[in-house]
């Protein structure tokens, strides 16, 4: 009963989310590429669809009239009267122009007069229409011309009174010039609309212009070859005779998008080089045409472009550049066919987000082991798939974006409260610890808690060490808020790289880091990552010190040491309080390998033991044979390097190198010729240049090599 309860609380909740984010608009990245997937999968032609045909400037066409015609663009409207002569003499239903005649022909210099005989085959084909546009910013005309036709719609002036947030009243108009506006039979508004994602989704059958019902363009192709239907308005449709489009709140139909079985296009398309070619010939005489006229006859027939230099291409559910006039076509088919889609309704929406949020709360609720969760989450997600689909093909936009995110929250939400609960133990001990220990050493404590004890064993570790050069006199220039920022920021960034490269942060000693590789769980590459994490830590160090120095004033430099050997690792301290940290003279070599950096100049340093183990990883070079402060055995010591920078000194190291030679086998002075040559460019070679004065000036009575350290 309280998994019920629990479930019920959960799906409300979730549904309410998802409901929010739909009306806000959140969820449209999710809704249109679902919307679109639907559109491409039921973009089938409908028998009325073989009355729609477009005729189209395509890039062809353009070449043809560019290279037989010398037609620069934009064309001689003499063409385009050959295309409305043509489709006259087929019989067309309407002749619909998708295109805007507002300037005077710039042909009218060559031909005398291009714009009344384009008129003139206008007025003589039958139902023709020609494109205007409507603005709120661009535009002369604030008044219907006198001797336009217009169309009568009932209802309109309370349509408009009853949706005062639906922008449709336009201000400002551009029409054709008189001598096509005044031969066409209505005029069509060109202006289109698109979603947030650019798409063309949605079509404004009409607008408003000083009054007056202003249908689109393929509604204006309707009327025209339909002057006896009636038009009306009412809340939410428009009615055309015995035929109703469904209108959104914004005024908008969604459009039904066809496509052909093999091709793209739906309709029957051909060239607008085709028709003329044609109609030349017919006018001619010649009855060998291009075209058959009778392929026209009662058909509705729109004139557009597709060649992508017209700029006409538009992205719809179908396609991402279709040509502007077939969407249309596509309006003018959807209202032959009568099947606009319409928006689902909002109370069917809101419970069908709610049984899904109800369906992925109770059954996510239910999940006790791992497995049943991944099936809910493979099964569940793609449910509402099916009303979505199957809303489309009934002609309704059911949107899926809603209940997907509604059933996905719950669920989620669901398996967290599972977690929540369930978990208790697991959370407590890396709530406790999490301040502690290492994020591995945790997951290891919560598979077996009987490692919380008191206790350590022996194992093998590469154990770094790392300071700040000269931080005591930095702390004591900064202010406290500067200091405590510095060190959160310099932590930080150390802290990042140690951890990426499977380090265990041992803890902090004000500046100093310690950390450690190969426990709590194994990794047998552990000196090669401690390596590379001591190079990347001075590669950030670079990176961050112009930034550190303009805030506090200080170049901050940093050394580190770096040594593998076998130590006790385990939890050390009290029953009530302990860490898990190491005990061992390989941790002690460490730190002095990082103090040993000072007397050679350098920034990393690692032991022979640690070199042995990174084989060709990195490229070194030998430092020095030292004995530490409180160490009876010398070390060899190295410096790693990346490989560009070790690329970069290459030639300067191939000195250092032949005079270290020369300084082990005690030659003094052949040593001091070599590290003077790069004394100026390498520190160490700096120190070795006063170590090699002293002792010419001191001759060792037995000489080793070794250079005896006397700092920590």
């Amino acid at each position: 009963m309280r998994k019920l309860t629990q479930g019920l609380v959960i799906g409300l909740g979730a549904a309410a989310v998802a409901w929010m984010l739909w009306w806000t608009g959140w969820l449209r990245w999710i809704e249109f590429p679902a919307w679109d997937w639907r559109a491409n999968t039921f973009a089938a032609p409908c028998p009325e669809t073989g009355k729609v045909r477009l005729i189209l400037l395509d890039q062809t066409s353009l070449d043809w009239g560019q290279k037989e015609q010398s037609w620069s663009w934009p064309w001689p409207r003499i063409a385009y009267g050959a295309i409305a002569d043509f489709c006259a003499r087929a019989g067309a239903r309407a002749v619909i122009f998708d295109m805007v005649f507002t300037e005077p022909s710039i042909w009218n210099r060559i031909y005398g007069d291009d714009d009344a005989p384009f008129g003139a085959s206008l007025a003589a084909a039958p139902n023709t229409v020609v494109g205007f546009e409507l603005s709120r910013n661009q535009g002369s005309v604030t008044k219907w011309p006198e001797g336009l036709p217009r169309v009568e719609a009932s209802g309109l002036s309370e349509y408009a009174a009853g949706h005062p947030n639906v922008s449709l009243s336009m201000p400002l108009a551009t029409f054709p010039v008189p001598e096509i506006a005044t031969a066409c039979s209505l005029l069509g508004n060109v202006f289109g609309t698109t979603d947030k994602d650019n798409v063309i989704r949605r079509l404004l059958p009409f607008q408003i212009f000083d009054s007056t019902f202003v249908p689109s363009l393929g509604l204006a192709g309707y009327l025209a070859a339909n002057p006896s239907e009636t038009v009306l308005l009412s809340r939410n449709e428009l009615r055309i005779g015995s035929r109703t489009i469904p209108l959104d709140d914004s005024g908008q139909v969604i459009l039904h998008y066809r496509r052909g079985p093999d091709t793209r296009q739906a309709y029957t398309t051909v060239s607008a080089q085709a028709v003329i070619q044609s109609e030349v010939r017919l006018q001619e005489g010649n009855t060998d045409t291009v075209l058959n006229p009778d392929d026209f006859r009662g058909s509705y027939v729109l004139v557009g472009s597709s060649a992508p230099g017209l700029m006409d291409l538009r992205a719809t559910p179908i396609s991402r550049a279709l040509p502007g006039v077939e969407i249309h076509a596509t309006f003018l088919d959807n209202l032959l066919s009568d099947d606009f889609i319409r928006d689902a309704p909002l109370a069917l929406v809101m419970a069908g987000t709610l049984v899904f949020a109800l369906l992925g709360a109770l059954i996510g609720r239910s999940c006790q082991k791992g497995w049943q969760a991944v099936l809910a989450f493979v099964i569940l997600p793609p449910l509402p798939l099916i009303p979505g689909f199957a809303g489309y093909h009934l002609g309704y936009w059911f949107p899926i974006a809603p209940p997907v995110v509604a059933l996905a929250l719950a669920l989620v939400s669901a398996l967290i409260l599972n977690y929540t609960i369930e978990g208790k133990q697991r959370r407590f001990i890396k709530s406790a610890f999490s301040q502690y220990l290492s994020p591995a050493f945790i997951e290891r404590l919560v598979q077996d808690p009987s490692h919380l004890k008191l206790g350590g064993e022996s194992r093998e570790l590469s154990i770094y060490f790392s300071d700040i050069q000269g931080f005591t006199t930095i702390s004591e220039t900064l202010a406290p808020q500067d200091l405590t920022a510095f060190l959160n920021e310099y932590l930080t960034a150390m802290t990042d790289i140690i951890m990426e490269e499977g380090g265990t942060v041992d803890k902090y000693e004000g500046d100093a880091v310690i950390a450690f590789w190969n426990a709590p769980v194994d990794l047998p590459e552990h000196a090669r990552c401690a390596v590379r994490a001591a190079l990347r830590c001075q590669k950030k160090m670079t990176e961050l010190r112009p930034a550190l120095k303009a805030r506090f004033g200080k170049e901050i430099f940093c050394r580190i040491g770096v040594n593998t050997g076998t130590v006790v690792i385990g939890n050390m301290g009290s029953h009530q309080r302990f860490n898990y940290t190491f005990l061992g003279d390989a941790g002690n070599l460490a730190s002095r390998l990082e103090g040993a950096n000072k007397q050679f100049g350098t920034f990393i340093m690692i032991s022979e033991f640690t070199r042995a183990m990174i084989g060709d990883e990195f490229p070194v070079r030998e430092l020095s044979r030292i004995l530490v402060k409180g160490k009876n055995k010398p070390v060899c010591v190295f410096e790693p390097m990346l490989p560009e920078d070790f690329a970069r000194r290459r030639e300067a190291l191939d000195v250092f190198a032949a005079a270290l030679s020369a300084y082990y086998e005690g030659r003094f002075g052949d040593a001091l010729n070599g590290f003077s040559k790069i004394a100026e460019q390498d520190a160490a070679a700096r120190s070795y240049l006063q170590r090699c004065r002293e002792l010419m000036e001191n001759p060792p009575e037995a000489w080793s090599g070794v250079w005896e350290l006397t700092e920590k």
